[in-house]
């Protein structure tokens, strides 16, 4: 009940209207393409006797020709000389970090990075300096204090889940080179939006593809399937396939979720003016948001932030939205600050000019209606 007063109970809802929410910025999720192609291996796999399922760990008996191709073709796609799967964002970020620190070793960390990586961190025993959110001034008055007794790391996310905004990844690269440290990527969501070339990210799209030490992908976003992979030198994820708890003790994912990934992949590939489209209507939607006063933040990209400061009226305007048939949901703390709870508007590249058109005249209506002073909605859904 107390949650509930400070509108922070979390309630588990089904996708209903049209979706402003989930993270399949391209819509590979119903792509008939990638379902053809699913069918079809399915049905290869069937003649062939392929398993779908690889239950064991990969040291065991759970690598297959699957895991092997996919990692070679992610380490291309990502730029880098050799990938490493895991289940998910989460675990490969867990995995790297406790690998690769230990106690004499630092961490220069966003304050917004993601909680995987504050947790990754944490187990690691690493000493810890936060530095406020993108600010280049703070990274480099860190790393110009001397730390000899072990390596230094820069951890960042290429684009922001919440505010949307985009790291200054050339920049803190030029920092990593001149002062000693390692810079680290989170490139979950930028992955399959930016980069001209294959769409690999905002590693690519920046140019620093070999100037990082570690990039994390992951396919739960725009690839619209699940797992994720740690990309980088060839020595890296040797020591990974030896070190990485999180890797060394979870089952292999399935061959059958990673032929997906491949799909996803192909489609990436084959239409390039998916990405071109998501990024075209995410500044449609801002300029919509700003013409009724709105602040979205510094955000580019898919991701599109309302924030609105108090739980309750943030939960009651996703409600209102709900009503009118768009799928937005509410970003309350701890996932952001306290003050800071937020519409999470995410753009996907199937909807229209008309229904982003419509789910800005469908804000203004709610935001300029007073706010109700009533109990929290039951069935408030979001993060």
């Amino acid at each position: 009940m107390e949650l509930r007063e400070q509108g922070l109970e979390r309630v588990l809802r089904l996708p209903a209207g049209i979706d402003f929410a989930s993270n399949d910025y391209l819509g590979l999720g119903r792509h008939p393409e990638i379902l053809g192609a699913l069918e079809a291996r399915v049905a290869a796999a069937r003649e062939s006797g392929e398993a779908w399922a690889a239950p064991a760990s990969r040291l065991l008996r759970g690598t297959t020709e699957a895991h092997l191709a996919l990692e070679k073709r992610l380490a291309l796609f990502k730029g880098q000389e050799a990938a490493l799967l895991f289940s998910s964002g989460y675990q490969a970020n867990v995995g790297l970090l406790t690998a690769l620190l230990g106690p004499n070793d630092r961490a220069i960390s966003d304050a917004q990075n993601h909680a995987s990586l504050i947790d990754g961190l944490r187990l690691s025993g690493c000493q810890k300096v936060v530095v406020p959110h993108l600010d280049l001034a703070a990274f480099a008055r860190a790393l110009e204090v001397s730390h000899t007794a072990g390596r230094t790391v820069v951890l960042v996310e290429s684009l922001y889940s919440m505010d949307g905004d985009i790291a200054p990844l050339r920049e803190l690269a030029d920092l990593c080179a001149t002062l000693g440290a390692d810079l680290i990527v989170d490139d979950a969501h930028a992955t399959g939006v930016f980069g001209d070339d294959r769409g690999s990210g905002l590693v690519e799209a920046l140019g620093v593809e070999r100037r990082v030490a570690a990039v994390v992908t992951t396919f739960g976003k725009a690839l619209a399937s699940g797992g994720a992979c740690v990309s980088g030198s060839r020595a890296l994820i040797d020591y990974l396939v030896t070190r990485s708890r999180a890797f060394l003790f979870s089952t292999a994912q399935p061959p059958f979720a990673l032929w997906a990934v491949e799909a996803a992949l192909d489609r990436l590939a084959a239409e390039p003016e998916l990405r071109v489209r998501v990024r075209q209507l995410a500044d449609r939607l801002r300029a919509g948001l700003r013409s009724l006063g709105v602040d979205t933040l510094r955000s580019a990209g898919p991701i599109v932030p309302l924030v609105l400061g108090e739980n309750r009226r943030v939960l009651q305007v996703a409600e209102a939205l709900q009503d009118r048939g768009f799928d937005v949901r509410a970003v309350r703390p701890p996932t952001v600050a306290p003050g800071t709870a937020r519409l999470r508007i995410s753009i996907h590249a199937e909807r229209t000019d008309r229904e982003v058109d419509a789910l800005v005249a469908a804000i203004g209506q709610v935001l300029a209606a007073p706010p109700v002073d009533s109990p929290m909605p039951a069935e408030a859904s979001g993060t």
